[in-house]
């Protein structure tokens, strides 16, 4: 497993589901910050829509396997204006993600163009797939069993 995303408010997704209600503001974790998430080779990687959001106000911290984003989109401040209509989001944006253990947080890498945050982590090297060869021998292997009761026994094993 790669990774599993934490919802803190999963519970009151649901609920809301249950009672017929749309999304409030305390979903805004999930759904102010969508995410794609995929493998490609040796690197796994996420996107995530962080629209209007100012790159400054960015911030990752990786602790343990747990991956931490925040973002916040500020109010426009206008002179003299008068809403009519105040539709789009904003304040303050959080998503958490358990990484796999198979993933190096120290060489995590971070970009953000056009809306999009983008979070690449390598593989580990110890995780990655790797061909194991088989050699024959020409003699069959001696492998020594464990002394039982202070007796010494050896077994061979043959091909």
């Amino acid at each position: 497993m790669m990774l599993s995303a934490y919802d803190p408010f999963g519970a009151f997704r649901t609920l809301d589901q249950l009672t017929g209600r749309s999304g409030t503001t305390t979903a805004r974790s999930l759904a102010g910050m969508p995410m794609d998430a995929y493998r490609v080779g040796d690197k796994f990687v996420a996107h995530f829509d962080l629209p209007g959001v100012d790159p400054g106000s960015i911030d990752l911290s990786v602790e343990g396997t747990t991956l931490t984003i925040s973002a916040e989109r500020s109010v426009p401040q206008l002179e003299n204006a008068e809403w009519a209509v105040a539709e789009r989001p904003f304040g303050s944006y959080t998503r958490q993600l358990v990484l796999g253990r198979s993933l190096d947080t120290e060489q995590l890498e971070a970009s953000y163009h056009d809306g999009v945050l983008t979070v690449s982590i390598p593989v580990q090297e110890k995780a990655k797939a790797r061909k194991i060869t088989v050699t024959r021998a020409d003699t069959p292997a001696s492998v020594e069993a464990h002394t039982i009761e202070g007796e010494s026994a050896q077994k061979s094993v043959e091909s």
